[in-house]
């Protein structure tokens, strides 16, 4: 079987990588006052944390449409056999919702989701190893066993300057928010059944980029070889830095750098920083 793999913009798999393995990407946008934006395509990172630093409204995000699945899977199938899809965690988006949905809908190929359970470029770790298998002729079945196997040892961890954003997303609720203000927590945030949830309280950034760093470490001195990627929210002078601390320290991690996006920005906050990480053969 021919396949192809399909993803969302909040992979933030840079656009000659994606074009390099034959990644196809589907948009989510965001919306700041009056004018939506296709992230990856209308607006990038840097653009998107410059516009919204006067905004005192929150931008709203929102999935891509319907249509836009059925459209990418139709012409697809003039040249695929088996479409997979990978999206970001079902618990904060219905995106994955619209491709299964989409898949439903047309006909001449197989579309097989898959629900990454995470975001950023830690679900990108997935679209990344499904392509390479795609490429080299692997069986539907064969990437998507490799994807489960894969979630076994997927870790991410990221932290916020403040819990406002999420908590005004609708993406954290708002005792946690009212704790974390007044006791001018850090917290430590990871996804848990598919949610975003406090992992640990820290009272000082510095301290929870370490407690992080040491949840690395921990999974470094079990496994082999491990891919990491740490993922900054416009500070990336910031995220170079920890690269450099946590390198020689760990030489089995292979380290990457990457970015929260406008949709993801949205919710998390400019200053946002995190570090995810899958074991490797």
């Amino acid at each position: 079987m021919k396949t192809v793999v399909v993803t969302d913009s909040t992979a933030y798999i840079p656009q000659e990588i994606r074009e390099s393995l034959n990644i196809r990407m589907v948009p989510l946008s965001v919306v700041i006052g009056n004018d939506t934006y296709r992230e990856e395509i209308d607006i990038n990172a840097a653009e998107f944390y410059e516009k919204i630093r006067n905004e005192r409204a929150l931008p709203k995000t929102s999935q891509p449409s319907l249509g836009i699945f059925v459209e990418t899977f139709e012409e697809l199938s003039k040249e695929y056999d088996a479409v997979i899809s990978i999206h970001l965690s079902s618990g904060i988006s219905g995106t994955l919702a619209g491709a299964e949905q989409a898949g439903e809908m047309v006909d001449n190929i197989k579309v097989i989701p898959f629900d990454s359970e995470v975001s950023c470029m830690v679900q990108g770790f997935y679209v990344l190893r499904a392509a390479e298998m795609a490429q080299a002729g692997a069986h539907p079945d064969e990437i998507m066993q490799e994807l489960n196997t894969m979630k076994q040892t997927v870790r991410a961890y990221f932290m916020v300057d403040s819990l406002d954003h999420l908590h005004r997303g609708g993406r954290l609720n708002g005792i946690e928010r009212v704790i974390g203000t007044m006791l001018q927590v850090k917290p430590v945030l990871h996804f848990e059944n598919k949610v975003i949830v406090p992992f640990e309280k820290v009272r000082t950034r510095k301290k929870a980029m370490k407690r992080i760093a040491d949840l690395l470490q921990e999974d470094a001195n079990k496994h082999a070889n491990l891919q990491a990627t740490i993922i900054h929210a416009n500070n990336e002078n910031e995220a170079i830095t920890w690269k450099n601390e946590l390198q020689p320290l760990m030489p089995n991690v292979h380290f990457t750098i990457s970015y929260f996006g406008p949709v993801i920005g949205t919710h998390l906050g400019e200053g946002s920083m995190g570090l995810g990480w899958v074991k490797i053969d």
